[in-house]
C-alpha cells in the first residue's frame, strides 16, 4: 500500500487506537485518529480519507449515526464498522447504513488491516471510475450541440 492511502480510525479506547494505528501504518497506511466522532464530520469538510473505520459505541455521537451522516454527505467513502457488543441485529443495521464492513471485537489485527486496505483499494477504484466519468457527452465532439447542427445542415 502506498503511504498516499489515509485511515481515519475513531475508537473512545485508546488501546484500540493505538494497535489499529501500529498495525495500519506498519501496513503502509497514513493514520489519523479520533476519541470520539464528534469532530470528524467537521474534519471530513477539509478532506477526506480513503477509508473510516469506527467503533459503535462512544461517547457523543455513536458510530451508527456517524456512519448515516457519512453516508449521506460522503456516499463513496467506505466505513468500517468494529463493536464488541456484536450481534446479528447489529450487524444488519450497520449493512443497511451503508458500512462496506461489519468487524466484531475482539478481532483479528491481520483482518482488520485487509478490511481497510480493501476499503481504501474500492475508494480508489471509485474516484478513478468518477474521474474516468468527468467528461460529459456534450464534451465529445460529434455530441455537442454545435456540432449536431452541422451535421443537420449538411444533411
Amino acid at each position: 500500500m502506498s503511504s498516499s492511502n489515509e485511515v481515519w480510525v475513531i475508537d473512545d479506547d485508546r488501546s484500540i487506537r493505538w494497535v489499529l494505528e501500529k498495525a495500519l501504518t506498519k501496513a503502509g497506511m497514513h493514520v489519523t485518529s479520533f476519541s470520539n466522532a464528534n469532530g470528524v464530520m467537521e474534519a471530513l469538510e477539509r478532506g477526506q480519507p480513503e477509508a473510516v473505520i469506527s467503533d459503535v459505541r462512544m461517547p457523543g455521537m455513536d458510530g451508527f449515526v456517524l456512519l448515516e451522516r457519512i453516508k449521506q454527505a460522503y456516499p463513496d467513502l467506505p466505513v468500517v464498522i468494529m463493536t464488541a457488543h456484536s450481534d446479528l441485529d447489529s450487524a444488519v443495521s450497520a449493512y443497511h447504513s451503508g458500512a462496506f464492513e461489519y468487524l466484531p471485537k475482539p478481532f483479528d489485527i491481520a483482518e482488520a488491516v485487509d478490511q481497510v486496505e480493501r476499503a481504501c483499494k474500492l475508494r480508489r477504484e471509485s474516484r478513478a471510475s468518477n474521474d474516468n466519468e468527468t467528461v460529459a457527452p456534450t464534451e465529445i465532439i460529434g455530441a455537442a450541440p454545435a456540432m449536431q447542427e452541422v451535421f443537420r445542415a449538411i444533411g
